[in-house]
């Protein structure tokens, strides 16, 4: 049996793979009349009161909404909210597995920027967090971006914002492995979609170093004519001279190469065009945008993947466990900036210098430390920004 037959046979098994259960102790009639009516009144009042109380008497504040449109799934593309079903389950089986948070899935039938910002809203009251997932861009900037504005909880776009944390992090690692130093590097980045500008703004907030996005007609310059809005903003802050020209191009002399795009994209020549032992993350997935023996044998001195069967997989889910974990801990009204860089840091530092190698540069998902650290780092950035209400 194939991977793909094991997986649809496993699910038809599993009938979801999550599931509803009670803290509750309901057995009798005395159990059943403190948990629902007339006990249950009597949270219902106190909340009335004072709203912040649905921490302290209901899972509010251990509970996280996934929730999608069903327009970017994976590398499936618009696939629909029914579809996307399978993807956000996980997610939230992700979720408990790692971190010990309840998490919904929620698919939203409707391709209209506003209607979704306005679902989302009016059900807000329910979660602590809100977790964005597989919402194709540009959309996907306004949603998280109003969202923001309304919520007085953290709403996290895990595509964006969990991709750029766990590559900053592996970056922070492969310069050490190099010895590069920081705000030095050339960096190119190959897909400028929501991945692709979140990481470079992650990147530039870090001060890694000077950045070029491409994108499928090309270089991303200050008023190319193909950018879209969300391009035109973030070209104000990269590609400083403005170089017009193709991928090839952008990549010759370049220290890192970063791809969320497309198979297959780079060759072994593009990979030798760059500086001396560069720094090649393909994270296109299944098929990266270079195979990993092809980018070495280009002369990359650290390969990273989206794959679990190469060294160095580059994998949300040593970010949203641990960054949602410490937001929830604190009850923080947001996830910053700064939060994400705090993750991005953990993450790396998880790695000590007698463990690093090139191989090496990102701890394993099932590394217990991973989750710790990243909450710890996110709960005090937390509580030093004044977004704790703990």
């Amino acid at each position: 049996m194939d991977k793909r037959e094991l997986a649809l046979k496993k699910h038809i098994e599993w009938q979801g793979k999550i599931e509803v259960i009670t803290r509750a102790p309901i057995n009798n009639k005395e159990e059943l009349a403190i948990a629902y009516t007339p006990g249950v009144a009597e949270p219902c009042l106190e909340i009335a009161k004072n709203e912040m109380l649905a921490y302290e008497y209901t899972r509010k504040g251990n509970l996280v909404a996934v929730i999608t449109d069903g327009t970017a799934v994976l590398g499936l593309g618009d696939i629909g909210p029914s579809a996307a079903m399978p993807v956000m389950e996980g997610k939230c089986a992700l979720f408990k597995k790692f971190a010990d948070i309840d998490a919904i899935p929620i698919c939203v039938d409707s391709k209209d920027t506003k209607t979704i910002i306005e679902t989302i809203a009016n059900i807000s009251k329910s979660f602590g967090g809100i977790n964005l997932e597989d919402i194709s861009a540009p959309r996907c900037f306004e949603v998280e971006e109003e969202l923001k504005k309304i919520c007085d909880i953290p709403v996290f776009h895990d595509d964006q914002h969990g991709t750029a944390i766990v590559a900053s992090a592996g970056l922070f690692n492969a310069i050490r492995v190099t010895n590069r130093r920081m705000g030095q590097l050339k960096i190119v980045i190959n897909g400028a979609g929501a991945a692709g500008i979140s990481i470079a703004k992650l990147f530039l907030q870090i001060g890694f170093g000077e950045i070029i996005l491409c994108d499928i007609k090309g270089t991303i310059y200050e008023d190319a004519p193909y950018n879209n809005p969300a391009q035109q903003e973030i070209s104000k802050l990269t590609n400083r001279n403005k170089l017009a020209g193709t991928l090839a191009d952008a990549m010759k002399g370049a220290d890192v190469f970063v791809g969320v795009s497309k198979p297959n994209l780079v060759t072994d020549e593009m990979v030798r065009s760059m500086a001396k032992d560069p720094v090649v993350f393909a994270l296109a997935n299944p098929t990266p945008e270079i195979m990993p023996d092809i980018a070495k044998e280009g002369g990359a001195a650290v390969v990273a993947t989206g794959r679990s069967d190469f060294p160095n997989q580059i994998n949300n889910v040593l970010v949203f466990p641990g960054i949602f974990k410490g937001a929830l801990s604190v009850r923080s009204k947001a996830i910053t900036d700064s939060m994400k860089e705090a993750a991005a840091r953990a993450i790396a530092a998880v790695i000590k210098d007698d463990e690093l190698s090139a191989d090496y540069i990102l701890p394993d998902p099932f590394n217990p430390k991973v989750v710790e650290v990243v909450a710890k780092a996110v709960a005090d950035e937390a509580i030093r920004l004044g977004e704790s209400r703990i």
